[in-house]
């Protein structure tokens, strides 16, 4: 059991420096900012591809905003455990799950939209009215271990990356099978 909880974490940091390694030396509220209109740009650039996935386990550029709004809905409860209360666990979650049974291929990609950016918003406005000392506040992730908000602040930034750059590649790949 050691065994696996060891490779568990060892996953989850891996997972943390992919994202860290995205965001770079960038201000993750800067990135962050920008991420809905980026969104909102490609769901208007895929037009009649939205729902296309690229391979069969693959999503749709409209199941990765679907995706994007749940884990700002999920990062956003988990900020604000972070900040209120001390050391509060946290779950992991399934995201193939959460795309598929909340069915968001079949969602309107205006209101993903809308509820992402009202997220996002909150959320900023939480970050900018932060100062350092609760920004350090730290949760335990029950996968990859203690996590300060600062931190989940910065992974989210190169979450966003990772994803915007997954749906333009999504674009293109379903855009040259025809």
């Amino acid at each position: 059991m050691a065994t696996t909880q060891s490779a568990d974490l060892a996953a989850g940091r891996a997972y943390q420096e992919r994202l860290l390694s995205l965001l770079g030396q960038d201000d993750p509220a800067e990135v962050a900012q920008a991420t809905p209109s980026a969104v909102q740009s490609l769901v208007r650039e895929a037009g009649s591809d939205l729902q296309r996935r690229p391979a069969p386990g693959e999503w749709s550029v409209l199941e990765l905003v679907g995706h994007l709004v749940d884990a700002e809905i999920v990062v956003s409860g988990r900020y604000r455990w972070t900040i209120s209360q001390d050391e509060p666990p946290m779950l992991g979650y399934d995201q193939d799950l959460w795309v598929a049974r909340l069915r968001h291929n079949e969602a309107r990609p205006e209101e993903l939209l809308a509820v992402f950016s009202t997220l996002r918003a909150a959320n900023l406005r939480l970050w900018r009215g932060s100062p350092a000392e609760v920004r350090d506040r730290v949760a335990m992730h029950a996968e990859r271990g203690p996590e300060s908000y600062g931190l989940m602040f910065r992974m989210l930034a190169g979450h966003d990356r990772f994803h915007l750059n997954q749906m333009r590649e999504t674009l293109r790949t379903v855009r040259q099978a025809g």
